[in-house]
């Protein structure tokens, strides 16, 4: 499981993420905005009270979404450089 150090609310209902590993990836919660708890994060003022809580991030009222979940279902948008791809 990768800890996250850094949330940021996006437009269209999309956070973004740094990973403790330097991963910044992109996670969109529109899939889940007409399920349960989730409706009241379509409240973009809501939504934007995103914070991060333990290995993850919440909400005020307690929604929240399991960090490896966030992890798998992100897509990279930044990756850190390893030393073995570097150009010789």
């Amino acid at each position: 499981m990768q800890k996250i150090i850094h949330v940021t609310p996006l437009k269209d209902y999309q956070l973004k993420l740094e990973f403790q590993n330097q991963e910044t990836r992109i996670f969109d919660t529109k899939p889940y905005l007409d399920k349960g708890i989730f409706v009241e994060l379509k409240n973009i003022e809501y939504f934007n009270k995103a914070r991060i809580f333990f290995d993850s991030i919440a909400w005020p009222n307690g929604q929240d979404f399991d960090p490896d979940c966030l992890y798998i279902e992100s897509r990279v948008i930044e990756s850190p450089i390893s030393d073995h791809s570097l150009p010789l």
